[in-house]
């Protein structure tokens, strides 16, 4: 069972319905199995038609299947990377390169064997993509599962998406300048306005747009930093300030002592208990540190500066 969001490419849904629908044309016209086929009869036979159409056929109902589920599956990313316009020019070529090359080697054998079907250009995008990943062992494990494939063609057309993704086929690829262009054309304007088809831009700006999610956060649903309550009464003597939410002493000495000089042993005649927060409060708490002379209890009695 797919997911919707397969689905939703609309150039692997088409590619999809266009395989069903040759399939059925084949099988009610009774038509021959190799008739879009390619292989050593594209060139002696001059059927230069197979070469773009190769990939839509299909011998047999489980290789059709199969083919339309690695289409769906393994290559929704390619769409996503180059956007929808150029993901379709991309697939024609890697498909024309592919029957070409396949069909001239074919010719050079001495038995021709003819092939179809989309997984070649399925396995050429995913080696595309993958180029430079650890994925790219894996491709030769596995491609001769679906049936009538032939493996010599499956390699051709993994090497032909390492080349491309090697930007070897610059000259005849098409630019994200010229895919922009076209997308103005009737037909990609009717694609983007229809609901529930994601057509991918070509513009990379644009294309982040579509593919990342909007997120409009509701008020409220960030955590904020809770403060402590200020004080309701504040000393005479020194006026408190707050910062970042909690009272903050204007200054570390006071700027009058009441009673005395200030000297390095000694800061004023304070009497009282000093907290360790408010140093430069008069009258106060005062546990750890004491700035001047203290007694055993936290008690600070100076009469004069020290000598």
């Amino acid at each position: 069972m797919f997911s919707y969001s397969y689905l939703r490419n609309w150039v692997d849904a088409e590619m999809a319905l266009f395989s069903c629908v040759l399939f059925a044309i084949r099988t009610c016209l009774s038509l021959p199995e190799e008739s879009f086929s390619i292989g050593a009869t594209v060139f002696q036979s001059s059927h230069i038609h197979r070469l773009f159409l190769f990939p839509f056929h299909h011998r047999s109902l489980p290789q059709l299947l199969l083919s339309i589920t690695a289409l769906l599956f393994l290559t929704g990313s390619v769409e996503k990377g180059f956007g929808t316009v150029r993901f379709l020019f991309i697939f024609l070529l890697l498909t024309s390169i592919t029957g070409v090359t396949y069909s001239f080697l074919d010719l050079l054998q001495d038995a021709s064997q003819h092939t179809e079907g989309l997984l070649p250009v399925v396995l050429a995008c995913v080696a595309l993509t993958t180029l430079h990943t650890k994925m790219t062992k894996g491709f030769l494990c596995g491609v001769t599962l679906v049936p009538h494939s032939v493996l010599l063609c499956n390699v051709t057309a993994i090497l032909i998406g390492w080349v491309h993704g090697k930007g070897w086929l610059s000259p005849v690829d098409m630019s994200e300048s010229r895919a922009a262009v076209l997308e103005k054309i009737l037909l990609f304007k009717l694609l983007k306005s229809i609901s529930g088809v994601m057509f991918v831009p070509a513009s990379s700006q644009e294309r982040r747009k579509t593919l990342l999610p909007q997120i409009n956060p509701t008020p409220g649903s960030y955590p904020v930093q809770a403060y402590a309550a200020l004080p309701s009464t504040t000393t005479t003597h020194t006026p408190a300030t707050v910062y970042e939410g909690w009272p903050h002493s204007a200054s570390l000495t006071p700027s009058q002592p009441p009673h005395g000089h200030l000297t390095p042993n000694s800061v004023g005649h304070n009497h009282g208990h000093f907290a360790t927060h408010s140093v430069g409060h008069n009258h106060g708490h005062f546990s750890d540190q004491i700035v001047g002379q203290s007694c055993s209890h936290g008690h600070s009695h100076s009469h004069g500066p020290m000598q």
